[in-house]
């Protein structure tokens, strides 16, 4: 029996996401001692991040056409430069206000441009469609990797050094992505597969926009991982206190978000292998129903330390699923020579999913004194994402079925 082996590019893609993402997630450890140091409340310091993650999807789209016009070797080198100049800037500066240049728009353009968007892109390049999804969720399990190897070497460096040494090794660590991307070569495969590479080339990012934009399951994919970007960021944000109001220790808030990291890489591999497998919008539609019922268990039974971890790994399982089987869908409706621009407007979705899950989460909680109205809000947005995607027509667009035949 044939075994896929994933070419080198695959491998490539995975360290620069445990690299990028991977430093990412440890930025709230860095809350306590930046904010002591300058002796500020956390508002600055969380609205810098904020602002991160806001331009994170608003680049993305801008970054992807780049990306699909001159190539992601070119893009990530740029980012990782970004990335490593607003960790290094940040660890200098004297003016706290300055961390909203350095650390919100510098790192928040150098993760657009080394993270899934580019990445996956470039891989969708050169991987065939019908390994796509799984390749894609292999990859994707790589920034869950990430966190667990770089937030305890942060703590650990915090506990030997200062805040600002911790992020100068950080800068240093991105000229990793810088190696890893001066091996990007996805030329090869493209030449190679004459079949559809040639007569999608003729296609302009004008044209490709005009046809995504027309096609219904497109705005449906949007609808979609807006709804999984609201979850994601809802429960990262408000679960650590969710669990306090509980009167439960604040350990039992970190033992379930661990559980979430460890089961997303198993969910992401898993997710992204049955949509090699089955029908992608179908099991898009199971993964969101799976949501649906683990959000609702979780608020309908009593929350304990037990239950709690049982909802991270639960929750973790289908956590970034999503991203595999999203893009995926992308690429196998539209082809994959503009996969970095149509699956980076979807990914800016995304993310004011997750703008607004953060922020109306505490909007509701300061309102209504719980967090019961927004956990069915979820549960809700949950079963109408499982639903909307069961109508979208998967199959590749006209252009493409006429360059296979």
């Amino acid at each position: 029996m044939f075994t896929f082996r994933f070419p080198l590019l695959v491998w490539l893609g995975i360290g620069i996401l445990i690299t990028s993402l991977g430093i990412r997630q440890s930025f709230g450890i860095f809350m306590m001692p930046i904010t002591d140091y300058f002796h500020t409340g956390r508002e600055f310091f969380s609205f810098a991040i904020a602002l991160q993650n806001l331009l994170f999807g608003a680049f993305q789209p801008f970054v992807g056409m780049a990306a699909d016009r001159w190539g992601p070797k070119r893009i990530i080198i740029l980012g990782a430069i970004a990335y490593a100049s607003g960790l290094y800037l940040t660890s200098i500066t004297v003016e706290p206000t300055m961390m909203y240049l350095t650390l919100g728009v510098l790192v928040g353009f150098g993760l657009s441009a080394t993270s899934y968007v580019i990445v996956l892109g470039a891989i969708a390049k050169v991987v065939p469609a019908q390994h796509a999804a799984k390749a894609f969720g292999l990859t994707t399990a790589a920034g869950s990797f990430g966190m667990f190897a770089m937030i305890p070497g942060a703590q650990t460096m915090l506990s030997i050094y200062d805040w600002q040494s911790a992020l100068q090794i950080f800068a240093v660590l991105c000229s990793f992505i810088v190696v890893f991307a001066l091996f990007i070569n996805t030329t090869k495969k493209e030449e190679a597969h004459t079949a559809t590479p040639v007569h999608e080339d003729t296609q302009t990012i004008k044209e490709a926009l005009k046809e995504a934009f027309a096609h219904k399951g497109y705005w449906l994919i949007h609808i979609g991982f807006f709804v999984c970007g609201f979850h994601v960021m809802f429960i990262a944000t408000h679960l650590p206190s969710y669990v306090l109001d509980k009167n439960l220790p604040a350990s039992t808030a970190a033992m379930a978000l661990a559980y979430v990291g460890i089961f997303n890489i198993l969910g992401s591999y898993f997710w992204g292998a049955m949509a090699d497998r089955y029908s992608k919008h179908y099991v898009m539609s199971a993964l969101y129903f799976v949501r649906t019922a683990v959000i609702a268990a979780f608020v309908l039974i009593p929350t304990t330390e037990l239950t709690a971890g049982i909802f991270g790994a639960a929750i973790g399982f289908c956590w970034l699923g999503t991203v595999p089987i999203t893009s995926g869908l992308v690429r196998q409706i539209f082809g994959a020579r503009y996969l970095s621009t149509l699956y980076g407007l979807v990914f800016f979705s995304h993310q004011v999913g997750s703008f607004l899950g953060a922020w109306v989460g505490g909007v509701i909680y300061d309102y209504y004194g719980s967090y019961d109205p927004i956990w069915w809000s979820a549960v809700v947005l949950a079963f109408i994402s499982a639903l909307i995607h069961l109508p979208i027509n998967d199959k590749p667009v006209p252009r493409l079925r006429m360059a296979a035949a």
